[in-house]
């Protein structure tokens, strides 16, 4: 073959396809990485305790809503998962991805005899553990 026409072939032939390669390979990494979102699945955690004013509220439970940064509501069924609190009112959640989170805490304060609720957002990064009381009130 001569010179001419394996420069023709390089030139006219195989640089398309490099660069659909690497348009491809972009487009991939982009989507890959745009479509993550809060979560389990990640290597972030949150926990704490359930707090009213500074008593510990022992068996209370705390749930948590996946990319929000406000109060999405009373209605449990909207929240993303929950975990009940032991008798020393500690809460964790793990395996998160970075993002935006609420958590939402129901429990019973034996000293006032009454139901307290509340919440707190929680912005989590990348591989990171965050302590978070959650405070509740009446």
């Amino acid at each position: 073959m001569s010179h001419k026409f394996c420069n023709f072939i390089k030139m006219k032939i195989l640089r398309p396809y490099r660069i659909i390669s690497c348009c491809f390979f972009v487009l991939t990494c982009i989507l890959t990485f745009s479509c993550t979102k809060e979560g389990s699945g990640g290597k972030s955690s949150v926990s704490g305790s359930v707090r009213h004013h500074e008593t510990l509220i022992p068996n209370s439970t705390v749930y948590i809503k996946y990319n929000a940064t406000e109060f999405p509501g009373t209605d449990i069924g909207k929240y993303d998962a929950s975990v009940t609190t032991g008798a020393d009112a500690q809460y964790q959640f793990k395996d998160l991805r970075k993002g935006d989170y609420y958590l939402y805490g129901v429990g019973y304060d034996n000293a006032g005899a009454y139901i307290v609720t509340g919440g707190i957002a929680v912005k989590l990064k990348y591989n990171k553990t965050k302590t978070i009381n959650v405070p509740v009130t009446e």
